[in-house]
């Protein structure tokens, strides 16, 4: 009888547990994540006020926020080469450690030729790290688990990122230079975690596994798959609208447009941000056991309400309802197109992870540019409802997309792993 209640303790244990049933690549890399994420943080207040201390233009100081992810999607395949012919575990350590040495330069720097080229030269080292990081937990997790991955992973990157603002305020006060050197030491500490637990001695088997023993999925196989070439698309429309257009013109659009605060602005982005960490994990189990052309569907119809509603929105109400919704349906568009990714690799494959993550950085750099022009030139109201028509697009998309999960397979779809063909 107490052996009976001393099992069912320790299942109850393991249900509470989100981390129980992957492997312990996933915890790791959620921790990295987390590291990243919060360090990145902390620079986001500072790093205009920070070039602007050089006395340069409005446009210079965009230069320096967007010079890192042009880095960023221009390297992107070529860290799918290193992950391709060094594995995953030795290019997410150098990767992570290179973002924090030229982190480091970006506080010394002493000018904004410095700030900008040190700023750039951090993109790559950050492209490195997402890919062979992505790589791992697509290949290190099975297909009935692999939306759970996905969710904890993005959830280190959001409770991270939540959390690293505020404190680069307060530490912005005391000097501009402080984050960006608190930053590299989170950096620091984030490859030193990939390094030691990723180890064969930590895992019990190892990350850096040679690509010819177990397979490679080269990027011509995955251009030719109706499900990548779907992915792709959905990496660009989910960050133009979940990220560029949140992070461009809705701060604005609640000051001038609402006639509100600031304060406001950010409440609405913070309720976005919590009620997507809340339904994270939900999501990717949905993903899982409901298929990623179930949870693609749902979580687009969400954002697309969210977008129709700011289009009309005269309230703070209504402005806080609206990022809600972009929560919840940022909560399962943020975690299946990733899975669907991983669902047609087979074995290693690095570029093919490149080019995804590339098309997501390109909707991040296109997004905001566009809706801005759309706002200058017409209404916030138009760039609202060009977002809604393009998230309606994703919708259809995603109900065009064959189901890559393995026991929920479209008929007429056929994924041989080996072949790598429809």
């Amino acid at each position: 009888m107490a052996k009976s209640q001393n099992n069912q303790v320790f299942n109850n244990k393991l249900s509470r547990n989100p981390f129980a049933e992957l492997p312990r690549e996933v915890s790791v890399l959620s921790a990295v994540a987390f590291f990243v994420a919060v360090g990145f943080g902390l620079i986001i207040p500072a790093i205009p006020i920070f070039a602007a201390s050089f006395g340069v233009s409005k446009t210079a100081i965009g230069l320096i926020i967007s010079s890192f992810a042009i880095m960023r999607f221009s390297s992107g395949l070529i860290s799918g080469k290193l992950v391709d012919r060094f594995g995953e575990r030795a290019v997410l350590g150098f990767g992570l450690f290179m973002v924090s040495f030229f982190t480091l330069l970006t506080a010394l720097a002493q000018s904004y030729g410095q700030l900008l080229t040190f700023r750039t030269l951090g993109g790559l080292g950050s492209s490195m790290f997402s890919v062979s990081a992505g790589s791992l937990l697509m290949r290190s997790v099975s297909d009935e688990y692999r939306g759970r991955a996905q969710s904890l992973y993005n959830g280190g990157f959001l409770v991270g990122g939540v959390a690293g603002p505020a404190v680069g305020g307060i530490l912005s006060s005391f000097s501009l230079r402080a984050p960006f050197f608190v930053y590299s030491v989170t950096l620091a500490m984030a490859g030193t975690t990939a390094l030691v637990f990723l180890s064969e001695k930590r895992l019990g088997n190892k990350a850096d596994i040679p690509t010819n023993l177990i397979g490679q999925t080269t990027l011509k196989q995955a251009f030719k798959l109706r499900p990548y070439q779907i992915a792709l698309a959905l990496a660009f429309i989910n960050n133009w609208v979940l990220f560029g257009l949140r992070s461009s013109i809705l701060p604005l659009f609640v000051t001038e447009e609402l006639g509100s605060t600031a304060t406001v602005a950010g409440i609405g982005l913070t309720i976005s941000a919590l009620i997507q960490g809340l339904f994270l994990l939900k999501a990717g189990k949905f993903s899982d056991e409901k298929g990623r052309k179930a949870a693609l569907i749902l979580g687009g119809s969400y954002v697309l309400f969210g977008v129709l509603m700011l289009s009309f929105t005269t309230s703070p109400l209504w402005y806080f309802i609206a990022m809600a919704l972009f929560g919840l349906g940022g909560a399962y568009v943020g975690t299946a197109p990733g899975s669907v990714v991983g669902d047609i690799i087979n074995g290693r494959g690095g570029q093919v992870i490149g080019a995804w993550q590339m098309a997501g950085d390109a909707g991040m750099i296109v997004g905001p540019i566009l809706v801005g022009f759309l706002t200058d030139n017409y209404s916030y109201q138009t760039a609202f409802l060009v977002s809604a028509v393009i998230s309606a697009i994703a919708i259809l998309l995603s109900v065009l997309l064959p189901e890559t999960r393995s026991s929920h397979l479209d008929n007429g779809l056929i994924i041989d792993k080996n072949k790598q063909e429809l």
